[in-house]
This record gives structure tokens, C-alpha cells and sequence, in this order.
């Protein structure tokens, strides 16, 4: 599948320390030229089942094969299982997951192609029909529809729909709304999100090479966590044929999970509710912050009349002060008057006295 030629053998003699680090490099360059450039961005952690195979060139993965007289169908997953809700010690933390991949559908009346997410035994019960999916009633599935079901009600043989445990999908999105045609063998890329935290799927599609939608296709609300608990599952993409020589290639895919911290889901299951608590200890906090400013200014009027007061008694008070000098006698101006006093002068006789 892919030809490695190996390195021209040193003429020296290498010390063992750099002989292990030569061939750890070794190792990692390997596995870094499954990404070279004109190769399927697929990694190696895949798992192909039913008709599903690597093309000659290496540079997509058919996942139906239009040459058999029987329906074709194919599997790609990943090796690896995941759990969408983390055990712990204490709580199980719920995990989201991002993945995207582009595609083409050929322009034939097929099944198309679906993204899915199962228990581990699906690999071994999948099937020639509808995506794999006769044997198993316990699913997530993204499809991109190209056929019209009556059965399960399906909206027109271009859309997108959501299957939970049924083909009957609970909500579908019409392609064409967005100027595009899933079977027109055009390469086209899509992207689906799950967040834990809001319980939120998200499905978002356009041609390759164009950038991410802003606003999803498609949007539905549904607890993966709750669904499969703890349980172990696989995500892949699938493919059928039904009864036309239609092909599904896919030319890459990433797929990625993450936890989200418990921390992040204190707030309650009802946003009214939440909104009325907000709003109440707003109330308290404008409650505290409105006496808390009538007290300051309480004290800051009361504080400015005591300056006041005292001011006023300095300057009233000054104009009545004596101002008193040590050894020196306190001088009032409306304390003295003049009067005339007559003295007489005699000689000592009786007459005179007289």
C-alpha cells in the first residue's frame, strides 16, 4: 500500500544512545508519510469492512463497489471505541466530539452516505443494506440522503436527516436550500459537532474548499451521554448501493473528542429559572449598593454641618474675645468718668472749719 525505501546504512560506527534515537526517527517519519501529500488524510487507526478498500492510487477510499450484481454497502471506523459520557470516581463527565470529512456521491439513486455512531457489535452484524444498518436498532446517524424512502418518510433525494435508533429521521434539512447536490459527484465537505454542555448536535455542509458555515444545516437537541451512558461505541462512515451503481469515496476524515469540565454544567436544566435567580441577586446587589450609598452620605453630610457648626462658632465667638496680657490690666473703654472735686484750705480756727 504505501512503499517505504530504507535509508542508506552509515559507514561509521554509531554509538547505541544514537542508534535508538536514529531509529525512533525512523519510526516517527514513517508514520508521518501516511499524511503525505496526494494520500488519504485518514491516519492509520481505520478499519475497513465490507466493500469499503483503498483505491489503486492510495489517494481515496471507495466504500462501495458498483461492479457486484449484488447491492454493495461499506465501513469505515475507527479502531479505537469511544465513550461519550468519561467515567470517573466521583461523576461520569459527559464528552463532546468535532469531526469532518469530505466526499463525493456519484450520480446514481443510491442509499448515499452516513456518518454513524453504534456499539462495538455493529461491525460484526453490518449488512448489505441501508447503510449497514438492518441489525442494528441502537444508533446515531447523520445520512446524506440521495434517495426517496416512502417508508420511513423521506423528505425528497437530496437532504440531510437525523436518525436516532431509526431510518425514520427525527428531524431532515434540504440540501438543496443551499445550492448543492449530494449525488452530483462533486467533492463536498462536511462538518458535525456535538457539544455535551447544551446537548446540541450540529451538522454544517458546503463544496470543498469553501470555508466553514457559519449558520449549521442542521440543528437538534439530544443527549448522546444518556443514550449509551458509559457504554462503548464506534463512529464510522457508511455507504450502500441499494439496487444502482451508485459510488460514495471519501477523500478524508478527522474525528476528535473532548471532555468538558464538570465546573461548566452548574447551571440548572431551566433557563427561566436561571434568569429569575440572576435577576433577584441583581436586585439584592442594587438593594446593598443603594443603602450602602445612602450611609456614606449620611456621613459625609453629617460630617460637613459639624464643619460648618464649627466654623460658624469660631467666627461668631471671635468678635466677644479679650484678648488678656499677662501683667497687664484688663482696659475697658467706658470704665473711667471725670468728676471735679473742690478742696478747701483753712487755718485751724473754729470760723474756718466753718
Amino acid at each position: 500500500m504505501f512503499e517505504f525505501r530504507p535509508l542508506p546504512t552509515p559507514s561509521c560506527s554509531i554509538h547505541p544512545l544514537l542508534s535508538l534515537i536514529f531509529i525512533s526517527t525512523l519510526l516517527s517519519a514513517i508514520q508521518l508519510s501516511l499524511s503525505i501529500p496526494h494520500k488519504p488524510h485518514l491516519g492509520s487507526n481505520l478499519v475497513l469492512i465490507g466493500d469499503a478498500k483503498l483505491t489503486n492510487n492510495s489517494s481515496f477510499i471507495r466504500l462501495t463497489d458498483p461492479t457486484i450484481s449484488s447491492p454493495s454497502a461499506g465501513l469505515i471506523v475507527h479502531k479505537r471505541p469511544i465513550r461519550l459520557s468519561s467515567p470517573t470516581s466521583k461523576s461520569k463527565r459527559p464528552v463532546s466530539f468535532s469531526t469532518d470529512f469530505t466526499f463525493s456521491i456519484s450520480p446514481h439513486n443510491g442509499d448515499g452516505l452516513a456518518f454513524l455512531i453504534a456499539p462495538r457489535t455493529f461491525q460484526s452484524t453490518f449488512s448489505g443494506e441501508r447503510f449497514g444498518l438492518s441489525k442494528e436498532n441502537r444508533f446515531l446517524g447523520v445520512e446524506f440522503d440521495t434517495s426517496v424512502d416512502e417508508n420511513v418518510g423521506d423528505l425528497n433525494a437530496n437532504h440531510v436527516g437525523l436518525d436516532i435508533g431509526s431510518l425514520a429521521s427525527v428531524k431532515t434539512s434540504n440540501v438543496s436550500s443551499i445550492g448543492l447536490d449530494l449525488k452530483s459527484g462533486v467533492k463536498l465537505h462536511s462538518w458535525i459537532d456535538y457539544d455535551s454542555s447544551s446537548k446540541r448536535i450540529e451538522v454544517r455542509l458546503s463544496k470543498f474548499g469553501i470555508a466553514r458555515p457559519y449558520s449549521p444545516l442542521l440543528v437538534y437537541k439530544v443527549d448522546l451521554g444518556e443514550m449509551w451512558r458509559s457504554e462503548e461505541v464506534v463512529v464510522g462512515l457508511s455507504s450502500s448501493t441499494g439496487n444502482s451503481m451508485q459510488t460514495s469515496s471519501v477523500y478524508s476524515w478527522n474525528f476528535r473528542t473532548r471532555e468538558v469540565p464538570q465546573w461548566l454544567h452548574s447551571q440548572p436544566l431551566n433557563p427561566r429559572a436561571f434568569s429569575r435567580e440572576k435577576l433577584a441577586q441583581k436586585r439584592k446587589i442594587c438593594a446593598l449598593g443603594f443603602i450602602s450609598g445612602l450611609v456614606f452620605l449620611t456621613g459625609c453630610g453629617a460630617l460637613l454641618a459639624l464643619v460648618v457648626m464649627f466654623l460658624w462658632a469660631l467666627f461668631e465667638n471671635g468678635s466677644e474675645t479679650v484678648l488678656t496680657i499677662p501683667g497687664k490690666c484688663t482696659v475697658h473703654s467706658g470704665d473711667f468718668r471725670y468728676e471735679k472735686i473742690n478742696v478747701v484750705v483753712g487755718d485751724g480756727t473754729p470760723d474756718a472749719k466753718k
